[in-house]
């Protein structure tokens, strides 16, 4: 099941996070035609639409295609916990872990051509762009610091969320429809996490960054899942016990109907 947002190029633009072209007469929007967007458990994967207007862009240099976008829908940055197992004894079993704080649940790029063609390695570093770039910070433990492990579990985490679909990319998933309008498609994985997402948008000319703006993305879960999320979320306690009970009349039940005389 595919979802295609539409989204309109009249938005006023946002603040740049980072240093730019202070000489750049160029400026761009990027637009969403709702803040929301309701998915259902049986979500198979779907596309989101941004559309955008570069103004003041150099005629020669937009037909020459050297103006290059660079979209990024990332997720609500939560804690995660990254385990390793070994195996003791002929069983798989926990013996490390790491624990890691504000990581984007999700991070989707497209781009108007593969990343190495746009610009330097040491610009995406510098504007944290791209799963590579993302900064990660380990929490360390009492007493303990330990680089080599950090830098395995944090491999291992890009490599979790790579191979579960929450970090992607697009190559081409930009495109100029005229040499000032532009439309960018970013994947949005089957398991989404709800909550508040960022779409940024990032120009470049000639490899040089110029701007930055962004949008912001309300991603909820629709009709009944809404509300038993809604419901867990504000009322834990007795969600919980709602839940218990349930358990156990499911397992009464269960146990009654294939009862054996």
């Amino acid at each position: 099941m595919r979802a295609l947002l539409i989204a309109l190029a009249l938005l006023i633009p946002m603040t740049a996070a980072h240093a730019q072209d202070p000489d750049a007469p160029e400026s761009f929007q990027i637009g969403l035609s709702t803040n929301r967007v309701a998915i259902s458990s049986d979500l198979s994967g779907a596309d989101l639409t941004i559309f955008g207007a570069l103004d003041n862009a150099d005629q020669m240099l937009a037909r020459q295609g050297r103006y290059d976008i660079i979209v990024v829908l990332e997720g609500p940055a939560r804690p995660i916990v990254v385990r390793k197992k070994n195996r003791v004894l002929g069983v798989w079993i926990n013996t490390q872990s790491q624990s890691f704080t504000s990581v984007p649940v999700s991070y989707s790029v497209s781009t108007t051509r593969p990343l190495q063609d746009v610009t330097q390695p040491q610009v995406y570093r510098q504007l944290a762009l791209g799963s590579e770039n993302i900064f990660l910070r380990a929490v360390e433990q009492e007493g303990q610091r330990d680089p080599e492990k950090v830098t395995e579990f944090t491999a291992a985490l890009r490599d979790q969320k790579r191979a579960a679909g929450l970090y992607n990319e697009r190559v081409g998933g930009v495109q100029f429809l005229s040499p000032s309008l532009f439309r960018a498609t970013v994947a949005l994985a089957p398991n989404v996490p709800v909550g508040t997402h960022r779409a940024r948008a990032f120009l470049f000319r000639n490899g040089t960054f110029v701007k930055e703006t962004s949008a912001q993305l309300t991603i909820v879960k629709a009709g009944l899942e809404q509300r038993i999320y809604r419901t867990a979320q504000e009322n834990g306690l007795l969600f919980g016990i709602f839940a218990v009970f349930l358990a156990v009349v499911t397992g009464w039940l269960g146990r009654m109907i294939f009862k054996r005389d």
